[in-house]
């Protein structure tokens, strides 16, 4: 991981060297990827994530994501069920595990599932339990997304080989950084599978502009509180800024304010 930030470090400076966005130097363009809210809707009561649902989208997001793994199945299907009721039909909702199921409960919480238009059910399993989830994957409908916890391009490799998920989400910093992502973008195309991101948005957007299988692109606003020009969405769409590099500029103010001694 320490070696992917000094990566994707490298490729920054080689932009901004050359002037360019990343997304161009890497060969793709500044237009958008489409993106879902990743913000909140944590383990909480139904009627509570109802409310926070109805808040991510009018941020200007036509697709959002929920945490599950509550103490039982029915409590993760209200609440799958009452987010549901409260957002625009044509909102997209993906669910997120967390790691939190045994094989045989995630196929029986996945079925019951199954009906609800979820985009993905993602990480259902434990991480490196890959022919584990290649058994829920074979056995759901709804899609099974997992990718962020993958180290390195090989892990990637033999998840791609076990057919251990519908998708794919690496991130940036377990991946490799840049030349890490560009691997896996390849792994990803040979095998047909539509690749994701997890986290770093700000640097993500390029990367997914230049994926030939690219999908969503994971957005949150972790790092808006210390850059001059947060990531922009606009109807759903991150839109990747036309400046060169990842287009990072540190609010110098804010960095100062939350700097530890």
């Amino acid at each position: 991981m320490a070696l992917a930030g000094l990566d994707t470090a490298c490729w920054d400076a080689l932009a901004v060297g050359q002037g360019l966005p990343l997304a161009e130097l890497l060969g793709g363009s500044t237009a958008s990827v489409p993106a879902y809210n990743s913000n909140g809707l944590g383990i909480m009561p139904p009627e509570e994530a109802a409310n926070e649902a109805t808040q991510l989208v009018a941020e200007g997001f036509s697709a959002i994501k929920i945490r599950l793994g509550r103490a039982t199945a029915a409590e993760d299907l209200a609440a799958v069920r009452a987010v549901r009721s409260r957002i625009p039909s044509d909102v997209l909702l993906m669910a997120d595990f967390n790691q939190a199921l045994s094989v045989n409960e995630a196929i029986h919480r996945g079925r019951l599932l199954d009906g609800e238009g979820l985009v993905w059910i993602e990480e259902p399993v434990r991480a490196d339990d890959l022919a584990g989830c290649a058994r829920v994957a074979a056995e759901l409908k709804t899609p099974v997304q997992i990718g962020e916890n993958f180290t390195g391009v090989y892990q990637m490799l033999e998840s791609l080989n076990l057919h251990a998920s519908d998708f794919v989400m690496p991130d940036l910093q377990r991946i490799g950084g840049v030349s890490g992502w560009l691997r896996a973008a390849a792994l990803a195309q040979a095998a047909g599978c539509e690749m994701s991101s997890h986290l770093f948005p700000e640097v993500s957007a390029h990367l997914l502009a230049v994926t030939p299988t690219s999908h969503w692109l994971e957005y949150v606003d972790w790092a808006s509180p210390v850059l001059e020009q947060p990531l922009e969405v606009r109807d759903g769409k991150a839109l990747i800024p036309n400046r060169p590099g990842s287009g990072i500029v540190w609010n110098e103010q804010a960095v100062e304010r939350f700097r530890v001694a």
